[in-house]
């Protein structure tokens, strides 16, 4: 099974920005730990501050994979062409996000993105991005 998760902007600062909201370890770590418990499973994983870059990679791989794990970040509220990206392909998509956005500033609340995804998971820190590949894995 090939699955690849897509970080948006800001997120290569994990481990170093606001650790209260985001934790202390970097998500090369996580990602390191991820293959060792998905060891059957091919994982990649892609990073870019750049809203186009990341509708590229959705359609590059979006047809022909088996999961998108996707944290647009702040791209998440204002990306209509991430949407649109994601709509566009058969790739079932889910959204995750690391702090609990509904207990944060308001325009954290809107997901441009939530409509067209397989689901989405939110507040459970790091781990939200094992259990959206737990759920592809299990299918």
């Amino acid at each position: 099974m090939q699955i690849i998760i897509i970080n948006g902007p800001n997120l290569n600062l994990l481990g170093q920005r606001e650790k209260d909201i985001y934790g202390n370890q970097s998500f090369e770590d996580y990602f390191a730990g991820l293959h060792n418990d998905f060891i059957d499973h091919q994982l990649e994983y892609y990073q870019s501050n750049h809203e186009g870059n990341i509708v590229d990679k959705i359609q590059e791989i979006g047809f022909q994979y088996d999961g998108i794990v996707i944290n647009a970040g702040a791209f998440t509220h204002t990306s209509i062409a991430i949407r649109d990206a994601i709509a566009a392909v058969t790739t079932p998509v889910i959204e995750v996000h690391i702090s609990n956005v509904y207990n944060r500033e308001d325009f954290r609340k809107q997901s441009f993105i939530s409509a067209v995804c397989k689901g989405s998971i939110v507040g459970l820190g790091l781990e939200g991005y094992r259990l959206a590949i737990r759920y592809f894995a299990d299918r």
